[in-house]
C-alpha cells in the first residue's frame, strides 16, 4: 500500500467567514474527511497533518482576555491545546466518514513535539499568519497596545504573525511508525508541531513560534518514506501571475522550474510559497517522489493525474 501524507489546510477546519464555534468547526472537518476518505479507500495508508493558525490565535486570545479569572498558558501550550482539539474532531469526524462507507480504519491522534533550531534566523523575522483578520487600522492598535508583529495577508486582511523556523526532528516519529504499522490512520504534527527547542542535555523545552504545517507534513513525508505528499489549500491549482489578467494555471512543473518561479517572485510568503518549498523539497528527496498541490475536493483527481499541480525532480 502506497504512503501518503495528506497536508490540510485551513480551509479544511474552517469555513472561510463563518461561525468559530466547536460545532461549525466539526461540521467542516467532516466534510473534509469525505475526501480524505475517498483516497483510504482507494487503498492508500494516509497519514494527516494540519494546519492550526486561527485556531491557536483564538487560544491565545482567550488566554489573554481570561488572565483576570486564570493564569494564561504559554504560546507553545496553546499550540498542543489546538493539536488536541483539532485532531479530535478530525478522529470523530473521519471515523463517522469511514464507518459509514463500511471501512474499519481506526483514527489516532498523537500530540507531536518538533524540535527547531533556536538560532534559526525565522524567529527574527516572523512571518507565519495566526489568528482572526483585522482592517489595518485595528492592526496599528493592537501593535502599539500589546507590541505584536502585525501584517497584510496576500490582500485578504491584516493578521498577527509569529516566527516560523524550519522543522529540524520529529521527536515522536517512533510512536509515529508504530501506529502506521498497527493499521491506524494517524493525525500528527498537527500546526507543524509544538516547536521545541533542545538544550546540550538533550532536554526539550518549549518555544514561542509556528512550524509551517506544510514543512512539517515534507519532514513527516521524508521521515516515514511516504510515496507522496499531498499538499490542500483553497485552489485547484498553483499559477503564476495570481489574480492578474495574465494568470496562469502550471500543471506538471520540476524542482528546477519551480525553484526559477520561486526566484521570480511568484508565490506569497506564509501562503502559497512554503507550499511549493514543501512540495520542491520533498519531489528531491528521493527517486520517484512527487508532491501535489491542490483543492481538497480536487484531492483523488489530483492523485490520478486529472487536477493539481505536481512537482517531480528533474
Amino acid at each position: 500500500m502506497k504512503k501518503i501524507v495528506i497536508a490540510l489546510g485551513g480551509n479544511a477546519l474552517q469555513e472561510a467567514g463563518g461561525p468559530s464555534t466547536a460545532e461549525a468547526q466539526l461540521e467542516t472537518v467532516e466534510k473534509a474527511c469525505e475526501h480524505i476518505a475517498s483516497v483510504i479507500e482507494q487503498g492508500y495508508t494516509v497519514i494527516v497533518a494540519h494546519g492550526n493558525g486561527p485556531q491557536v490565535g483564538r487560544l491565545v486570545l482567550q488566554n489573554e482576555y481570561a488572565v483576570p479569572v486564570t493564569p494564561a498558558m504559554p504560546f507553545d501550550v496553546c499550540g498542543a491545546m489546538s493539536q488536541g482539539m483539532i485532531g479530535y474532531h478530525i478522529q470523530q469526524a473521519l471515523g463517522k466518514v469511514l464507518r459509514k462507507r463500511g471501512l474499519d480504519n481506526q483514527v489516532a491522534t498523537l500530540v507531536t513535539q518538533v524540535v527547531v533550531d533556536q538560532n534559526d534566523p525565522m524567529f527574527q523575522n516572523p512571518t507565519k499568519p495566526i489568528g482572526p483578520f483585522y482592517t489595518e487600522d485595528e492592526a496599528k492598535a493592537i501593535a502599539a497596545e500589546k507590541g505584536y508583529t502585525m501584517k497584510e495577508d496576500s490582500g485578504r486582511g491584516w493578521r498577527r504573525v509569529v516566527a516560523s523556523p524550519l522543522p529540524v526532528e520529529i521527536t515522536e516519529l517512533s510512536a509515529v511508525k508504530c501506529l502506521i504499522d498497527g493499521g491506524f490512520t494517524v493525525v500528527t504534527v498537527g500546526g507543524g508541531g509544538v516547536p521545541v527547542v533542545k538544550n546540550a542535555k538533550g532536554e526539550l523545552s518549549g518555544t514561542a513560534a509556528v512550524i509551517d504545517k506544510d514543512l512539517a507534513g515534507e519532514k513527516l513525508a521524508e521521515d516515514i518514506d511516504a510515496d507522496a505528499l499531498l499538499i490542500l489549500t483553497a485552489v485547484e491549482k498553483v499559477c503564476l501571475n495570481f489574480n492578474k489578467p495574465d494568470q496562469k494555471d502550471l500543471d506538471t512543473i520540476t524542482v528546477a522550474e519551480a525553484g526559477e518561479y520561486i526566484s521570480q517572485g511568484h508565490f506569497a510568503p506564509g501562503s502559497m510559497l512554503p507550499k511549493i518549498e514543501a512540495a520542491v523539497k520533498f519531489a528531491k528527496s528521493g527517486p520517484g517522489r512527487k508532491a501535489i498541490i491542490t483543492s481538497l475536493d480536487n484531492a483523488t483527481l489530483a492523485l490520478a493525474g486529472k487536477a493539481g499541480t505536481t512537482v517531480v525532480g528533474g
